[in-house]
């Protein structure tokens, strides 16, 4: 779907922000851009919508050449959302995520209609929050706008500048659990441009690690914490990586104990849950051990031990190498 082909952008005064970069996200994948301030995350991603024009090289979105294309047609086909969420103050919820739609020709009442809905999918009552103004919401609330906003006109690309940097930790967490189960529900195609590294493996289905103008390692999140490409790297992701692989590893029923005894343990998680909410749920419980049910029927699987997240590990370590 995106597709960077030896992409250079050097200024005039001979900086260089980003050098041959070279990559590519499929359809309805999820890439997340990280790296310190300064290292051309930021420039990369400006580029696919011509906000920043490259020096040489060539970027192509669904096959075709972006710089034979009129800029702002493009950017009316891609979703854009920063930090700093850019909402109109002067006017409503509903008004500003119409403002897409509106700009390309749909009628006033289709594109409030269409808006009505993404507010319903990002957990906003219209009726309730569609006649408010920016300020009058939380910044959790201003940033569900912006993205419904982005995804008004339906755009097969979304592009994501820090989109949860402005909001408390607390917050911040669970945006990030609500984008992910929107991103199930409408497969967008999306580059997420973040310096926080658990952000960037929680979000990605791919992490392009950066250094200073150039991508050092570009892979699944499991592969960049258990294989660092180069001492770069293995230095930004840190000595802790292997507790970090804990929120990108999944619980199996491989990993489970046998349920004994007719009194299940009284804290549970689902198949499919990540090692890092075990591990939380885990710690809390006296008996060193939790319930793991089924997610399609809720019946007991078995039980999870602190040798049961060991064997976790191990297998994902394994599945790896």
């Amino acid at each position: 779907m995106i597709r960077f082909e030896h992409v250079t952008k050097r200024y005039p005064d001979g900086t260089t922000a980003v050098e041959d970069l070279s990559f590519e996200v499929a359809e309805g994948e999820l890439v997340t851009l990280v790296g310190p301030s300064g290292c051309g995350k930021t420039t990369t991603m400006k580029m696919v919508n011509r906000l920043i024009d490259p020096t040489s090289g060539r970027i192509l979105l669904d096959g075709e050449d972006i710089a034979a294309a009129d800029p702002v047609e493009l950017r009316r086909r891609i979703g854009y959302v920063i930090q700093q969420v850019g909402l109109f103050p002067h006017k409503t919820v509903l008004e500003n995520t119409a403002t897409v739609p509106q700009l390309i020709g749909t009628p006033r009442a289709a594109a409030r209609a269409r808006a009505a809905e993404l507010l319903e999918l990002v957990g906003l009552d219209p009726s309730v929050y569609g006649g408010r103004y920016p300020e009058q919401l939380s910044g959790g609330q201003r940033q569900r706008v912006g993205v419904a906003r982005a995804l008004a006109a339906d755009p097969p690309v979304l592009l994501m500048d820090e989109p949860f940097g402005a909001v408390d930790p607390v917050v911040r967490e669970r945006l990030q659990n609500e984008f992910l189960t929107l991103q199930k529900t409408v497969r967008k195609t999306i580059l997420l441009v973040t310096h926080d590294l658990e952000e960037a493996i929680r979000l990605g289905d791919r992490i392009a690690v950066y250094g200073t103008g150039t991508i050092e390692q570009f892979d699944r999140p499991a592969a960049v914490l258990g294989d660092p490409a180069t001492p770069y790297v293995a230095s930004f992701v840190g000595a802790d990586r292997g507790l970090k692989r804990l929120a990108v590893t999944t619980l199996g029923a491989g990993d489970l104990a046998p349920a004994e005894g007719p009194q299940p343990p009284r804290t549970s998680v689902a198949l499919g849950a990540t090692l890092r909410e075990a591990l939380a749920a885990l710690l809390q419980e006296d008996s060193g051990r939790i319930g793991v049910t089924d997610p399609d029927t809720g019946e007991l699987a078995g039980v999870l031990t602190p040798e049961g997240v060991h064997r976790a590990l191990r297998r994902a370590q394994l599945q790896e190498a």
